[in-house]
């Protein structure tokens, strides 16, 4: 019987985190597609669809000039638009409008992923009962050698091996990041500036609760009460802050350090979220504000078939004062749009057996 149950358990796990995972992503599309739909109605543009899903329709309604539809197959959305993908006579046309405002149609699925996230970063910085700073309270032994080395307690850290932090998870991931555990260090103390060549970030080893070793930063910073502006400003630093990991991670593909088979698909990040959710529900709405406002950058790449290749063509035609050849730049969509599938087959055949590892 206790087996039954946990089987019965398990499934129902599963089937509870397929439908979060569902609902996000229905909601981080709605507000890309939102995006593109509000910019395009502002600029005057006549939208013929605006969908929720792919495949056969289920439900839609018209108004006006537009079909509000919601599609079979969560996996996507779009904005159709008039002349969107080639030539129309129609003055309302995507295409007869000035280049800065299709500029602006074309970056706002993105701009609104986004802000998203740096809404739901509003909310759970708001949540914590203190603001990390980046400066410098104690060190977990005497006399470690990250003190020995320079570093001092009221120390700003403003950047390490070059790299600006942000908050204190740009601290952490440069630590983390670095091999040899000696970086330089840019700090403020008493009010200048002071380079320290060569910090020792070793980790330090110390005896859990649980009676077991870890290993553990060597220092740790302190932290401030809250107010309307920390809040804020922490939020729009973090939010900075996972941009710069996804293009980080980008280049560690780019570079080598990362494999292909670490990328993972909606099937991966469903099994991340559904890890989430049982960590509390801060864990889960910052796993929420990451996969949003990567999304956003992802989607700003020069990558054909992506918003950042379409924003590319249109800074090529500003620049030149005439479009490229729509006929062309279809070509171009098309073929990334062939090899952004296949790379999703492979994504998502890789996390199916990254699940049964």
């Amino acid at each position: 019987m206790a087996e039954f149950w946990n089987v019965v358990i398990t499934i129902w796990n599963v089937v509870i985190t397929i439908l979060i995972t569902i609902l996000v992503f229905g909601v981080i599309i709605f507000i890309h597609e939102l995006g593109h739909f509000t910019a395009a109605k502002a600029s005057g543009i006549k939208v013929h669809e605006f969908a929720l899903g792919m495949g056969p329709t289920l439900f839609h309604f018209t108004k006006g000039d537009t079909k509000y539809a919601i599609r079979l197959l969560p996996i996507g959305g779009f904005v159709q638009m008039e002349g969107e993908d080639g030539e129309s006579e129609d003055e309302n046309a995507f295409s007869k409008k000035p280049v800065w405002k299709r500029i602006i149609v074309v970056v706002a699925g993105a701009c609104m992923n986004i802000l998203l996230g740096f809404l739901i970063l509003i909310g759970t910085t708001a949540a914590m009962e203190k603001i990390p700073t980046k400066v410098v309270g104690g060190f977990r032994t005497e006399a470690s050698a990250v003190e020995t080395s320079g570093l001092q307690i009221g120390d700003e850290i403003l950047k390490i091996n070059g790299r600006t932090m942000f908050i204190v998870s740009d601290i952490e991931l440069s630590i983390n990041q670095d091999a040899d555990k000696i970086v330089e260090m840019v700090v403020r103390r008493n009010g200048k500036k002071v380079t320290l060549p060569s910090v020792d970030v070793s980790f330090v080893q110390r005896e859990s609760e649980d009676g077991s070793t870890a290993e553990y930063f060597p220092f740790f910073v302190t932290s401030e009460d809250k107010n309307v502006f920390s809040v804020l400003k922490y939020a729009a630093l973090d939010t900075l802050y996972v941009g710069r990991v996804v293009w980080l991670s980008l280049l560690d593909l780019f570079k080598g350090a990362a494999k292909v088979t670490d990328l993972a698909g909606p099937i991966g990040v469903g099994q991340v979220i559904g890890q989430a959710r049982f960590m509390g529900l801060d864990t889960l709405f910052t796993m929420i504000a990451f996969i949003t406002i990567n999304i956003g950058v992802f989607n700003l790449l020069p990558i054909p078939a992506l918003d950042g290749a379409r924003l590319v063509f249109l800074l090529i035609e500003a620049v030149r004062r005439k479009p490229i050849n729509p006929k062309y730049e279809g070509y171009v969509h098309a073929a990334g749009l062939i090899l952004l599938l296949l790379l999703m087959a492979f994504v998502a055949v890789n996390d199916v057996l990254r699940f049964f590892r």
